[in-house]
């Protein structure tokens, strides 16, 4: 038996592996390095769950950190300030519908970051101080270990029902983006898990209408497909 840990896999920005374990593999398989790296590499996985392929006895704790950036369209420059994109709608969207509603709904917030105009950079930033952030993140998260014993991400379906309950106006807001931005409901989960951590962030131990609604506006790749 061998185990690795920290390996990555190549063909994915979002995942890291904290434990992998080799079993029911022959002795001369598991003292090739080389050999071992070519066999996960053909292995399957699921992000964010347990996973089982081949002879590999668990992806144990494989989770989503990270971010994935893609450009608006083609060229690059969609949306741009200068005017510089030429791309055609029928361009733009062939390009967007590579991007698969499977992979999309594994990623909580999605979000346009639109080109800086000249005129902001040589303007002196007035926002917010990166320590002021850091502790209300730091407080919100410790919100939530002491709410569950465990970070939002990580709360189960059945949590989510019991911890993520928004109030009444907000369960229709939800339906109607469930109906109007067609959610599926792995992406309806992890609306109210993002809304429950907008919550703490706000130091609300109830997940009001306004959550659900940052919640939403979240997941903006949804509404350009």
């Amino acid at each position: 038996m061998v185990s690795l840990k920290g390996s990555v896999f190549p063909f994915s920005q979002l995942s890291t592996v904290n434990e992998l374990t080799l079993s029911m593999l022959p002795t001369s398989f598991c003292d090739s390095p080389s050999l071992s790296r070519s066999f996960l590499i053909r292995s399957p996985k699921v992000w964010g769950s347990k996973s089982k392929g081949f002879f590999l006895n668990a992806l144990r704790h494989t989770r989503t950190y990270g971010k994935k950036a893609t450009r608006p369209c083609p060229c690059g420059y969609l949306g741009h300030f200068n005017g510089k994109c030429r791309c055609t709608p029928d361009q733009v969207a062939r390009y967007r519908g590579k991007i698969s509603g499977p992979l999309l709904d594994r990623i909580d917030i999605q979000i346009e970051v639109p080109a800086v105009p000249r005129e902001v950079l040589l303007t002196q930033a007035d926002g917010e101080a990166s320590s002021n952030i850091q502790a209300r993140v730091e407080a919100a998260r410790q919100r939530s270990l002491q709410r569950q014993s465990k970070p939002n991400a990580q709360l189960t379906v059945p949590e989510i029902d019991t911890l993520c309950a928004p109030d009444a106006q907000g369960a229709a807001l939800l339906q109607q983006a469930i109906t109007r931005f067609s959610l599926s409901a792995r992406a309806y989960h992890r609306v109210l898990k993002v809304a429950r951590s907008i919550a703490d962030l706000a130091g609300s131990e109830n997940i009001l209408t306004a959550h659900i609604a940052e919640a939403v506006q979240y997941r903006r790749m949804d509404r350009n497909n």
